[in-house]
């Protein structure tokens, strides 16, 4: 009934539920699951567009998350830091 991979058994099994339950229910609709929910294209043009878009889309992410890294460590010296003073003052 499934194929060797876990995630084409879930759709197939809610396929046979789902139908089975509109069965009982006397229903004449019936569900019908995608055999390929990623449309895949032949066309070499369309594929390279495709994998440049993407391409520079990781790119621009990243080249903005050095930055956001280093503003995350500079707060938490900040905190570390506070933490630590308050701590001296108190004793």
């Amino acid at each position: 009934m499934c194929s060797t991979e876990p995630i084409n058994c879930f759709p197939m099994l809610m396929n046979i539920l789902s139908n089975t339950f509109l069965r009982l229910f006397n229903s004449t609709e019936r569900i019908s699951i995608w055999s390929e929910p990623f449309y895949s294209t032949q066309n070499p043009e369309v594929r390279n567009e495709v994998f440049f878009i993407c391409l520079t889309y990781m790119l621009t992410l990243a080249a903005g998350l050095p930055p956001h890294f280093v503003a995350s460590s500079r707060e938490d010296h900040k905190v570390k830091k506070l933490t630590f003073l308050s701590g001296l003052g108190k004793k």
